[in-house]
């Protein structure tokens, strides 16, 4: 009987091995599938998160561009309206002078978008305030003041 009893528990024991033994070797195919699978998932995420990235690249590029081009068409209107001023004015007094000058102020400034675009003037803009940074600084508190004040109201 004592054999018997030694024999179930070597059963026993074997079983349990194998059990262990297999159970090891099912967790460890599972972690090597689930490793395949998040590894495939980061890639998959990481393909879809470089063609997000790439359209709003995209998209903001075709934005600037567009604000580009506006940019030059309004410039070449405030120099289509500074001749049509011009060609309208009167030859002298007052009116002529007063004429000349608003026509060389947009046809100048018009010139200047058409030329610069809002590159050149975000460019002129910083050296300006490089140039002058307290006054820059005096003019933001004013502007951001009255900001303030009409969202109050």
């Amino acid at each position: 009987m004592a054999t018997m009893s030694q024999n179930i528990k070597q059963a026993a024991q074997n079983f349990e091995e194998e059990f262990v033994d297999e159970a090891q070797a099912v967790a460890k195919k599972a972690g090597s599938h689930l490793r395949d699978e998040a590894e495939t998932i980061g890639a998959k995420a990481s393909s879809v998160a470089t063609q997000a990235a790439d359209k709003v690249k995209n998209a903001a590029s075709y934005v600037g561009e567009k604000a580009e081009q506006a940019t030059g068409a309004v410039g070449a209107g405030m120099e289509s309206l500074g001749s049509t001023i011009r060609s309208h004015e009167p030859e002298k007094g007052f009116l002529h002078n007063a004429g000349e000058a608003v026509a060389d102020k947009l046809e100048g400034a018009g010139h200047y978008l058409e030329n610069q675009g809002l590159k050149g003037i975000g460019a002129d803009v910083t050296n300006l305030i490089r140039r002058n940074p307290i006054p820059a600084l005096l003019v933001g508190v004013g502007l951001g003041f009255l900001l303030a004040r009409m969202v109050r109201r």
